[in-house]
């Protein structure tokens, strides 16, 4: 180790340089990983106040993108936090169709003049540069090629081991939290089971031109040497699942689906001619293809760890959960880092009522329960190539057709049907779920919740002109923002909004203060902890708060 009294250089991500003083750096916490979740978790964690460090074992973003884009729930998130604005300035389609594979079938949402789900395609890497510029511009330090290879943990704080280009160096904090993927090192060294199966199936996806020797069809199909018409859409054969149709009137989006033996390691990149070899398999001829602009392969996990929690260390995104589906890990993994970073951020400014930590793990574990079990089924639809299996298909598609159904369906693959589970039991519709973007009119004129949501502080909310509500909320006015507001067919005369959107609590319409001023005051203090007179010593001010806007 380096000696204690000397400066040890650390790279940053960026355009200067940070020193570790006596091979120790100290932060409220750090992040393992600097993927879209752990990035998210650093944006979230500064803008309220907190000191982040993320380390990323990576010298550099990855340029082949994992995914190509986002959609559900986060995209109303990111639009309460001012930030989908960017995300959509910077992506290839901000507004696409709103259709969505599903186990091989597809969710149309297309007649729907209020689809349950929308997406923003954006390239993985172009995702995570947008999220790391925003956190370095809040005052977040990103390392890359810092890789952590101990963690130990006691009472007061969590140590890791890191090794840099530099030399080795120490690192501790209050909390740390792995979003280091997968293969976990964090999770692992945590003790931590992640129980499940890795599938055989390999899925291959491609955005490529054709090559000269094959065709397009007027209606979209191709035109393939030896073999003849190939129809858009999936083609099973005995060996496998081949899928294509047109991103443009040049560009194709291919995909194959193959059973194999082989466990692909994630640093290891996809090439053309893997892609063609399994093209060739799964139809028998070869498809020329021309110049790849990306290249993916997916390898399906099943399994969650079974606590996201280990005393101060905590998981999430890929190190807490893994999908046998594609178009829903990102998302998840960052409402994930939305739920946690808050609490953690309550723990670290000293006010965080008992329990609240703990409550990370039963609401993020029950969702991650909630996207497995979608994910599944879609493992179950794509399987099989039989008229049995086709039949299940065909089944399914037809009650899509229905709008119920595929409202439900909808509203699950997007995360949107989830709600966290009340732990004082209050029992109005609302409680625990996704507050609507309703718009408002307060003193200062007409705003919405997504704007009152830009700086992710507790918000509450006076629909009816119920002083004896404002009152009594007004023991929390140093960390919650109080509104009286008015909106158009109110769904609830009050509600209390927790900083990841969630509503904690709702007063039904016209019930009477005797029921709703203690249920007020034991939302407020389950949540938000003592009241004002009651403050302890490690009482931060709001101005101890980082705004993303003011930043800018």
């Amino acid at each position: 180790m380096h000696d204690p009294g000397t400066l040890l250089p650390t790279e940053r991500h960026g355009t200067c340089r940070a020193f570790v003083r006596g091979g120790c750096v100290d932060a409220d916490v750090i992040i393992v990983g600097a993927g879209p979740t752990g990035l998210m978790l650093a944006n979230e964690l500064r803008t309220a106040g907190v000191r982040p460090l993320v380390l990323e074992r990576k010298t550099r973003l990855r340029e082949t993108p994992r995914a190509n884009g986002l959609g559900g729930q986060i995209l109303e998130l990111l639009h309460y936090r001012d930030m989908l604005t960017d995300l959509q300035a910077a992506s290839t389609d901000p507004h696409p169709a709103p259709r969505f594979p599903f186990g091989n079938v597809h969710l149309d949402f297309s007649h729907l003049t209020d689809p349950p789900m929308s997406a923003v395609q954006i390239p993985q890497p172009r995702l995570e540069c947008l999220l790391e510029e925003r956190a370095e511009r809040l005052g977040s330090r990103v390392r890359r090629g810092h890789e952590v290879l101990g963690v130990s943990q006691d009472q007061d704080g969590v140590s890791v081991e890191v090794r840099c280009a530099e030399g080795p160096y120490r690192a501790r904090a209050r909390y740390l939290v792995g979003c280091d993927g997968s293969r976990s090192g964090v999770r692992d060294m945590a003790g931590i089971r992640f129980p499940g199966t890795t599938h055989r199936e390999v899925n291959r996806l491609s955005q490529v031109t054709l090559a000269e020797g094959a065709g397009r069809c007027d209606n979209g199909d191709l035109d393939v040497p030896g073999l003849g018409t190939l129809r858009a859409g999936f083609t099973r054969t005995d060996r496998g699942v081949l899928g294509f149709g047109w991103l443009t009137s040049e560009v194709l989006m291919i995909s194959t689906t193959e059973n194999e033996d082989t466990a692909y390691e994630d640093d290891v990149p996809m090439t053309l001619a893997e892609l063609q070899d399994s093209i060739r398999r799964v139809i028998g001829v070869d498809l020329p293809l021309g110049e790849p602009l990306r290249l993916s392969r997916y390898q399906f996990q099943d399994r969650q760890a079974d606590r996201y929690r280990e005393g101060r260390v905590l998981l999430a995104g890929d190190a807490a959960h893994q999908f046998p589906a594609t178009g829903v890990a990102l998302s998840a993994g960052m409402l994930d880092a939305v739920n946690l970073a808050w609490k953690l951020a309550a723990e670290v400014h000293g006010w965080a009522p008992p329990g609240l930590l703990d409550t990370y793990q039963s609401e993020r574990h029950a969702a991650g329960a909630r996207t497995l079990l979608h994910t599944r089924a879609q493992m179950a639809l794509r399987r099989g190539h039989d008229p049995v299996a086709e039949a299940l298909r065909e089944l399914f598609q037809e009650l899509l057709g229905d709008e119920a159904p595929l409202r439900r369906i909808g509203a699950l693959v997007a995360g949107s049907d989830f709600r966290c589970p009340p732990p004082d039991g209050n029992g109005h519709a609302l409680t625990g779920a996704f507050v609507p973007d309703l718009t408002l009119d307060i003193a200062q004129g007409t705003t919405s919740i997504a704007k009152l949501m830009h700086p992710a502080r507790p918000l509450f909310l006076d629909l009816a002109d119920r002083p004896e509500l404002r009152e009594v909320a007004d023991g929390w006015a140093h960390r919650v923002d109080i509104h009286r507001a008015g909106t158009d067919d109110r769904p609830a005369d009050a509600l209390l909004i927790r900083p990841d959107a969630h509503i904690a609590w709702a007063a039904p319409v016209g019930e009477s203060s005797d029921t709703l001023l203690p249920a007020l005051r034991q939302a407020l203090s389950t949540w938000f902890g003592d009241p004002l007179t009651h403050e302890g010593p490690h009482h931060q001010p709001t101005t101890d708060r980082v705004s993303a806007t003011h930043t800018r």
